[in-house]
């Protein structure tokens, strides 16, 4: 991927996809196929994805292969819903402690042939091996409505990305209270570009959850969750479910993602609209981001993590900017305009300084629900990009080229290095 200074972070695709030519299809596929052909449970896009090469070395290489299996064995043995729903989570909960880990140097070296344990796509590519078999699954003991189907996916969903794990001890063993941070990373997306794709946020969510950085006022303990590169689950409010109990309690918070090469950004502004880009099931939203309450929907919402600060620091070997620029539509007028500055008064938003993807979406989801509780004055909290995680030199080639390389793991072992100091920096300006 390759972004101007300007682009978004996260990729612009082309215009809104044609629905119709897609439902015209979908209907004559459906006529060509028995009734009950046409009902049974499939697998999404996402899933699909799953039988390439690349994903089936990495889940091999990573020892990651059998979860899959023995989480379909697991269900095959319960007896009602309720155990199944019990199997689910235990066994979401369990990936993710698993891929946590990996990445902290915890537990047995197996199946790692080459594929360092920073790496977090293991995770992502078991996760949907489960929710495929989970999606196909037909239960022999006992029925499950399609209700309930759904709410074993959530589920699962939930469990396998830290959304439920999250939980800060009050106090460390001498008395003191511990400063707590909250941090949210990404899957991989663009994989049709490149099914090998590892994303640089995700890595840092599993490096850092529940790992204590040292900061001026003392320890502080840092708790993450991954969220899913897709537009639906957005919109079902997945961002203000997971964190809306732990603002209030939390020091310090920011999400993160993959954005431009080279660099670190700050964001200054967040935008209130969706630009398209197809997410991972290759479906594109072109409007305003749907939140509760929309008639008091702000256009914009702002970062209050303290990017001077952390601007000026000593983080690591990229540099960070404060970008400040956005894309609105000016008050009285209707073609969009580039704001180096930010947004003027009354104008819509068109991008924010992290573009108009699902990046520049959970920070404004984020950053809203932050205002909403009314922390605005009081909690530090915004978005960070991180640089783009590219292969070493010789390994650009989607099509021939090998699944990591050291200068791709040099990347990604920065990129979580410098965030943790960021994180660092952030604190002690809070002070």
């Amino acid at each position: 991927m390759s972004h101007t200074p300007n682009a978004s972070p996260l990729p612009k695709g082309p215009a809104p996809r044609r629905l119709a030519a897609i439902g015209v299809t979908l209907l004559l596929s459906l006529a060509a196929v028995p009734a009950s052909a046409a009902t049974a449970p499939t697998a999404t896009t996402e899933e699909q994805r799953l039988d390439r090469a690349a994903p089936q070395e990495i889940l091999r290489r990573s020892g990651f292969d059998a979860v899959a299996p023995q989480f379909a064995r697991a269900l095959d043995r319960a007896h009602s819903y309720g155990e199944a729903k019990r199997i689910v989570v235990r066994q979401g909960e369990s990936l993710w402690r698993r891929a946590v880990d990996r990445a902290q140097g915890r537990g047995p070296a197996v199946g790692e042939e080459g594929l360092s344990r920073d790496d977090d796509r293991p995770l992502y590519w078991a996760r949907l091996g489960m929710t495929r078999e989970l999606r196909q699954w037909e239960p022999t003991r006992f029925g499950v409505s399609e209700a309930q189907h759904a709410r074993l996916i959530r589920a699962l969903e939930d469990s396998s990305r830290g959304h439920d794990s999250i939980s800060y001890p009050k106090k460390d063993r001498a008395g003191h209270r511990v400063k707590r941070i909250l941090v949210t990373g990404f899957d991989p997306f663009t994989l049709d570009r490149d099914v090998r794709i590892s994303n640089p946020s995700g890595a840092t969510a599993l490096a850092l959850d529940g790992t204590v950085i040292q900061t001026a006022d003392g320890p502080a303990r840092v708790e993450t969750a991954v969220f899913p590169v897709r537009w639906e689950d957005f919109a079902e409010g997945t961002v203000e479910r997971t964190l809306r109990a732990h603002l209030p309690r939390v020091d310090l918070f920011t999400t993160i993602s993959q954005g431009r090469a080279g660099r670190f950004d700050i964001e200054r502004t967040n935008g209130a609209w969706r630009g398209g880009f197809p997410d991972n099931e290759n479906l594109s939203r072109t409007e305003t981001v749907p939140v509760a309450d929309p008639a008091t929907q702000p256009q914009w919402t702002s970062t209050t993590l303290p990017y001077k600060e952390i601007v000026n620091g000593e983080t690591g070997r990229f540099p960070v900017y404060d970008n400040t620029s956005v894309t609105e539509i000016p008050a009285g007028q209707t073609a969009p305009v580039v704001r180096p500055d930010g947004p003027t008064a009354g104008s819509t938003a068109r991008e924010g300084g992290g573009g108009n993807y699902l990046s520049n979406e959970i920070a404004y989801r984020a950053t809203l629900l932050r205002d909403r509780l009314g922390l605005h004055d009081r909690l530090p909290g915004g978005h960070v990009h991180t640089p783009i995680l590219q292969f070493g030199a010789g390994n650009t080639d989607p099509a021939t080229g090998e699944i990591t390389d050291p200068g791709f793991v040099r990347n990604r072992l920065d990129i979580i290095a410098q965030v943790r100091q960021i994180l660092t920096t952030a604190m002690d300006a809070r002070r």
